[in-house]
């Protein structure tokens, strides 16, 4: 088992708390059907700050939305897990990145 970064790029937090709470509903509902592969749920991103070899720092407005980590066999495996995200309901996209142990 390899763990995989879900970086999410796009979307918004719904207004209103009946909307957001609708919202929640939907990821927790993917969370359980996740079971076990769920290795962190994560959570959103707010502001992203990039730096440059030579120290310089920006505002990175193409940041992440959002992360979750989950475990299984192989990369495409978590793409097919990941295909079943909420946030691609809202016009996200999902990067799915194979980690390893280096340390």
């Amino acid at each position: 088992m390899a763990n995989f970064v879900l970086v999410y790029h796009g979307g918004a937090m719904p207004e209103g708390e009946v909307a957001q709470a609708e919202v929640m509903k939907v990821w927790t509902d993917w969370f359980t059907k996740l079971g076990p592969a769920l290795v962190d749920g994560g959570n959103p991103a707010s502001r992203t700050k990039s730096i440059a070899g030579d120290g310089t720092v920006k505002d990175d407005p193409s940041g992440p939305s959002g992360y979750s980590i989950i475990s299984t066999d192989s990369l495409d495996q978590a793409v097919e897990l990941a295909k079943g995200c909420p946030v691609l309901q809202g016009g996200s996209t999902i990067q799915v990145v194979d980690t390893f142990a280096a340390m």
